[in-house]
């Protein structure tokens, strides 16, 4: 193996560290223009136990063709979370703005789906929050699924947060 390519996926697997991994598990056609809406399911890597399906739009060629704007898919999305199992929480943020636990490209270079989790201490949830990411133009097409953990028998690795 070259070093160029040994350098780039060691990159590649730095910067995808600590993130989610998605892994498709359905995928519908709507049109005969070869869109499409493709769902995948997302365990967050720090949180045991819990599962978010989300859905986006995934445009095809034919469709890029007529309409221009060949390099992105639109911003929208839908997400749902659920508990899939016993619940342990590891080292997780506890800011308002939470923390990205995934995000994959939705353009050829800038725009990006984002999943955020954020822990919403007084009601005992987490939230995860479906948005895009564009330089640009910002985004304001968002979808939020919580996960409720009042009477649960939750773990925390570092211990429940006071």
């Amino acid at each position: 193996m070259r070093l160029s390519a040994i350098l780039i996926s060691a990159v590649v697997i730095a910067l995808s560290a600590g993130f989610a991994r998605a892994q498709q598990v359905g995928e519908v056609g709507v049109d005969w223009l070869g869109n499409d809406i493709v769902v995948e399911a997302i365990k967050d890597p720090k949180v045991d136990g819990v599962i978010c399906h989300v859905s986006y739009f995934d445009r095809g060629v034919v469709d890029r063709l007529q309409k221009g704007n060949w390099f992105e898919d639109p911003s929208d999305s839908a997400i749902s979370c659920r508990q899939t199992g016993p619940i342990t929480i590891r080292d997780i943020a506890f800011g308002e703005s939470g923390e990205e636990v995934f995000k994959q490209g939705i353009s050829l270079i800038w725009k990006k789906q984002v999943v955020n989790r954020i822990y919403d201490k007084a009601n005992e949830t987490l939230i995860y929050l479906s948005h895009s990411r564009q330089v640009q133009d910002g985004s304001a097409k968002m979808a939020i699924s919580t996960v409720p953990l009042y009477g649960q028998e939750v773990v925390w690795a570092n211990g429940k947060p006071k």
